[in-house]
């Protein structure tokens, strides 16, 4: 909680948020939220982000839920296999690692090709311990 400096701002937040009373945050209140500050947000979006901090699976989120949804700590299991599949798309078979070529491959594959020596470069700039390719750990840090 360090942006809030306290529950009652955190409560207060949540009753914006809640504006039927009944002490719990549904995807439309969500949404409705969302829109009266400027924000659009698409149902299946609203659904999506009720779904990975709901503890309880009652499709809301009520006060403790919603503190998780705040302080950005969603579900974090889910995020991780997330990144693997993300990482996972760039490997080529039987390896570890994003190499220049696996980077290449996969840019052509997604409409945006580059060089050779461009997917060099792109790896050096997220590549942390210099080794010419990129890790999980290093290419969870440059996602996040």
């Amino acid at each position: 909680m360090d942006y809030y400096s306290s529950i009652a701002d955190l409560r207060r937040i949540f009753v914006r948020f809640d504006s039927n009373g009944d002490g719990k945050v549904s995807s439309t209140e969500l949404r409705l939220f969302m829109w009266s500050v400027g924000e659009e947000l698409i149902p299946e979006d609203a659904a999506s982000v009720i779904q990975s901090i709901d503890l309880n699976g009652d499709g809301l989120l009520d006060f403790d839920e919603f503190v998780r949804l705040i302080s950005g700590k969603g579900d974090k299991e889910e995020e991780e296999r997330e990144l693997r599949e993300a990482f996972g798309m760039y490997l080529m078979e039987g390896e570890r690692f994003i190499t220049a070529k696996s980077l290449k491959r996969m840019l052509s594959l997604l409409g945006n090709s580059r060089s050779f020596e461009e997917c060099k470069v792109m790896i050096k700039r997220f590549d942390a311990n210099q080794d010419g390719v990129i890790s999980f750990d290093e290419f969870k840090t440059m996602m996040l």
